[in-house]
């Protein structure tokens, strides 16, 4: 019987833009460790297979695995191939060089009615040599203006969170092969827990005893001293915030970055590596 083997890929929090966020991840292969006994006349025996990961970050899943399929890029890079046949063996194969990625692509959707902001990056392969990626990379971010990086989280998305337009885990290939000009994706969501802080009006002026500060030359029309347009004071306005989102596939490769506007606080959900489509 062929061995089925099950890559599981490993969870990334932030870069080191974030050290706050922190985990690590591991990967399991099915199996019981005995060897198989004689097989019946007409059956075949099965190796059992079973996926375990936690959520963490810059865990590499070096295990390989095996791929087919593949596909056009709307960015211009083929798809890379998800391994799902057991009849190429990807131990062979070299794991990408930092040198060999480049970024294809780095975008976001504008948001849902609830806040929520789905984005991508596509990783290519630059080289003219086949190679595989295992590593699920680094997802970290930077906050903007009014945004509060205490605020902020990176985590592994995982089924039945707050991100359900994200693909199933179970997707995730755990390694992808990466032929010349084909790519790899990461997907992610900004879901906020809060909108970005409101800012109070400035105080109204005082009054100076004799008059000054009015209009040059004013007379009984404005005698405070008070600018009437500052007598019109609004509720406040909400102050500018947003978050930039990186992805690095690995020390020494380029860092993706796109930016989601109007974001103060909330969590990142993250994916591994995905086969594109």
């Amino acid at each position: 019987a062929v061995p089925a083997f099950v890559h599981v890929a490993t969870s990334d929090g932030a870069s080191t833009a974030n050290p706050s966020i922190a985990g690590h991840g591991e990967q399991a292969q099915g199996g019981n460790g005995e060897e198989p006994g004689p097989e019946e006349p007409g059956r075949r025996s099965e190796v059992p297979a079973e996926r375990e990961s936690e959520g963490g970050e810059g865990e590499a899943a070096p295990d390989p695995s095996p791929s087919r399929g593949e596909g056009s890029d709307p960015d211009g890079a083929v798809a890379g191939e998800k391994p799902d046949t057991p009849s190429v063996d990807y131990a062979s194969l070299p794991v990408c060089d930092p040198g060999q990625l480049g970024v294809a692509s780095a975008s976001t959707d504008a948001p849902g009615a609830d806040g929520t902001v789905y984005g991508s990056f596509r990783i290519a392969n630059v080289s003219g040599t086949d190679c595989t990626v295992s590593s699920n990379g680094t997802v970290g971010f930077t906050a903007l203006g009014a945004a509060d990086s205490q605020k902020i989280v990176v985590v592994q998305h995982a089924a039945g969170d707050a991100a359900p337009g994200l693909p199933d885990p179970s997707q995730e290939p755990g390694t992808v092969l990466l032929k010349p000009a084909t790519a790899y994706e990461v997907r992610f969501a900004w879901v906020p827990t809060d909108t970005c802080p409101t800012t109070g009006p400035s105080p109204t002026p005082t009054p100076s005893a004799d008059g000054a500060g009015g209009p040059v030359g004013g007379g009984s029309e404005n005698q405070s001293g008070v600018d009437p347009q500052s007598l019109y004071e609004d509720g406040g306005t909400t102050a500018e915030g947003s978050v930039a989102v990186t992805h690095t596939p690995e020390t020494g490769a380029p860092t993706a970055q796109t930016e989601i506007p109007n974001a103060c606080s909330g969590t990142i959900y993250r994916t591994g590596v995905l086969a594109t489509s």
